[in-house]
């Protein structure tokens, strides 16, 4: 069995963990808000979908990076009203961004858990939420991003790694 530095020096661009990220994040989903996540068809897999919110939680330690969890501000209130229990139209922005946040913390740990010797040599940083639709983030990762595209309530999400060796 391999420890979580072997494998990222081993596989260039880590391209096996991206199923691990789907289950991930499926779990949390199924978990936290009782729904279920699809794979978009691929005329829904649009260049650059919405990104109204965007929640990324940093890994450091065997793994660093940043994984971040990016919607619309539709899917977003719609996440924090089924992981709160709220009405979709008392939701506040405050709740949203706490929720998005520990969503992206949520599908990071179940990711890092899922990956042999690295659950216990990976720290997670707290989640920052970013809200608005003219932005766009940067990383330091010297290694290919892997994205994950899938459909909540019709509503596209999108899961990214970013890896810095």
């Amino acid at each position: 069995m391999k420890s979580a530095t072997q494998v990222a020096t081993d596989q260039q661009n880590h391209e096996s963990w991206r199923p691990l990220m789907e289950v991930a994040t499926r779990e949390v989903f199924e978990l936290m808000l009782g729904s279920q996540l699809s794979v978009p068809e691929a005329a829904d897999a649009s260049p650059k979908p919405p990104h109204d919110v965007t929640a990324m939680v940093g890994l450091a330690g065997q793994l660093c990076g940043m994984l971040s969890f990016c919607c619309d501000n539709k899917a977003a209130v719609l996440i924090t009203s089924k992981m709160l229990g709220v009405e979709v139209e008392k939701v506040s922005s405050t709740e949203m961004s706490d929720a998005l946040g520990e969503i992206s913390n949520m599908v990071a740990g179940n990711f890092k858990n899922k990956i042999s010797g690295l659950g216990d040599g990976c720290m997670l940083s707290p989640p920052t939420v970013i809200t608005g639709s003219d932005y766009e983030t940067y990383s330091l990762a010297d290694r290919p991003r892997l994205e994950i595209r899938l459909v909540f309530e019709n509503m596209p999400v999108i899961v990214t790694l970013q890896i810095h060796s």
